[in-house]
C-alpha cells in the first residue's frame, strides 16, 4: 500500500465515531421511522448484550435466542451450497412488520448482529438497511 494510502485510512479510522452498545441502540431506535425494538446479540450464545424497545407482544431476548437459529442456519446452508462472501444482513418480512438482522463485521464486532423490528406501515425498509449499516459500522463493543 502506498504510505499516502495507509496514512489516509489511519486518519479516517480515527475520525470514525465509536458507540457502545447503549448508545448504538439509542441511535438506532431515535434515527430509524417505525423502530419498534432493537437488540444487539452474540451469535454464538444466543445472548442479547442489550435491548431497546419492543414490549409484551415483542421480547427481544426470545428474539435475539431465536433469531441466532436463523443466521446459524443461514451459514450452514451457505457452506453447503459452496457460496463465499459475507452476510449483509437478513429481512423477514410479516403481514405488519419487518425484521432486519445485520451481521457485525466492523471493529471488535466479529460474532455479534444487529436486530431491529420495524413496522411495517411507518418505516422506509431502504433508509433503516442503511442506518442499520451506518450504526453496525460504529459499534464496538
Amino acid at each position: 500500500m502506498f504510505p499516502e494510502a495507509a496514512a489516509s485510512m489511519k486518519r479516517l479510522e480515527r475520525e470514525t465515531p465509536v458507540a457502545t452498545v447503549e448508545v448504538s441502540l439509542k441511535d438506532v431506535m431515535t434515527s430509524v421511522e417505525g423502530a419498534l425494538g432493537a437488540a444487539v446479540v452474540d451469535y454464538s450464545s444466543g445472548m442479547a448484550l442489550g435491548t431497546l424497545g419492543g414490549g409484551k407482544d415483542l421480547d427481544l431476548t426470545v428474539a435475539a435466542a431465536g433469531n441466532t437459529d436463523v443466521i446459524r442456519a443461514k451459514v450452514r446452508t451457505m457452506e453447503l451450497l459452496g457460496l463465499s462472501g459475507q452476510i449483509e444482513d437478513i429481512l423477514i418480512t410479516l403481514e405488519s412488520q419487518y425484521h432486519l438482522i445485520r451481521l457485525v463485521t466492523g471493529r471488535s464486532g466479529n460474532g455479534l448482529f444487529l436486530y431491529l423490528v420495524l413496522d411495517k406501515s411507518r418505516s422506509n425498509l431502504a433508509m433503516a438497511r442503511h442506518q442499520l449499516k451506518r450504526v453496525e459500522e460504529q459499534l464496538e463493543v
